[in-house]
């Protein structure tokens, strides 16, 4: 709200009276004492948010959350823009934003790098910048001001310390593993293919392929039929979240093979979504590590505390937990700290917010 307060001081010391028009309909702060002073609207907050897309049933979930949050009814005027997996959409939107003089900006990004040109130009425009699920890579920190998301790195390691249990529980002597990773260069693809690599690595599997599904169904598909064709010996998928493995269930399927517990393969996934989550009760994934999308009260207590004038963590990790068919592996253990691992039953998905 900087760029209100200001502005409502120009008015008052060109017209020495109560600020009329200079906010452009919106409402302004008395210089003097900080009391609203009414010019035909109330006091908005205006969030410009710049979403990667809808590719996914988790980014659909996100989007919700942002909408019904930043609602009129709670006091602000969202601008949302789709930017339809193309950093190039994102930069314009913002840049729109800044235009528009929106009090503060939300970027979902698409890639890590290639921000730091834009992201000077909300600071130049004194317009705070909270990044949201995937991490941007600055040369400058002070370009955002708060970023709230999940560790995918730790999420990477939760599935590969749990598949290693899993084997031992089960017998299953070989892994022979192929990656159907997410958008490349984006957080959560860097930190779960980090965590599949370090935990092939570590635990000796054969990691046959690594391919990039774009966290759409379509794509999946796609990429698994193509991985079939070139190997015959997968016996685990890893797919870096719920609409990869859709996909990659559906080519296993026509390609006549079985997945689960008892099946040719093992399917693995990230997200837990409700309909995620349905397919792990059913064992057709056989584990599912969470990704929280529900950021949409997140961000606006971080709005609430730069309101009030005070400094939010600069990052902010959520808490995730794990899902698996069956109770083989009841918890993993990383770095230390122990994470529990839930089965899946009715209850637990008839709970699920998305």
């Amino acid at each position: 709200m900087k760029k209100k307060v200001l502005a409502a001081m120009l008015c008052m010391a060109m017209a020495a009276t109560l600020v009329v028009g200079c906010q452009g309909g919106k409402e302004s702060k008395s210089a003097e004492t900080g009391d609203a002073a009414e010019d035909g609207g109330s006091d908005v907050i205006t969030v410009g948010f710049s979403q990667v897309g809808a590719e996914s049933d988790w980014r659909t979930a996100n989007s919700e959350s942002m909408k019904a949050t930043f609602s009129e009814d709670n006091g602000y005027e969202l601008i949302f823009d789709d930017a339809q997996q193309k950093q190039e959409n994102q930069i314009t939107a913002i840049r729109n934003f800044i235009q528009q003089e929106v009090d503060y900006i939300v970027l979902a990004p698409v890639t890590e790098t290639g921000w730091d040109t834009v992201l000077q130009e909300a600071k130049d425009a004194d317009i705070p910048v909270i990044i949201v699920d995937r991490m941007v890579d600055v040369s400058d920190d002070s370009l955002f001001t708060a970023w709230v998301g999940s560790d995918f790195e730790l999420e990477g390691q939760k599935a590969g310390a749990w598949l290693n249990a899993y084997a031992e529980a089960k017998g299953i002597k070989e892994i022979n593993i192929v990656d159907i990773q997410g958008t490349i260069g984006a957080s959560a693809q860097i930190g779960r293919t980090k965590g599949l690599e370090d935990a092939a690595k570590e635990y000796g599997w054969n990691l046959l392929a690594s391919q990039s599904g774009e966290f759409t169904q379509a794509k999946g598909q796609e990429v698994m039929e193509s991985m079939l064709k070139q190997y015959d010996n997968i016996n685990v998928v890893y797919c870096e979240n719920d609409n990869e493995a859709f996909g990659a269930i559906d080519a296993i399927e026509a390609a006549g093979k079985t997945v689960g517990p008892d099946g040719d393969i093992l399917v693995m996934s990230f997200d837990s979504t409700n309909a995620g989550l349905t397919d792990t009760l059913s064992g057709k994934i056989i584990l599912n590590t969470e990704c929280n999308p529900l950021h949409g009260p997140r961000v606006e207590e971080i709005i609430k505390k730069l309101e009030a004038g005070e400094t939010p963590d600069k990052l902010a990790y959520v808490d995730e937990d794990i899902f698996s068919y069956g109770s083989d592996v009841t918890s993993v253990t990383i770095d230390g700290k122990d994470y529990a691992v839930t089965e899946v039953t009715d209850d637990v998905i008839s709970q699920r917010a998305y």
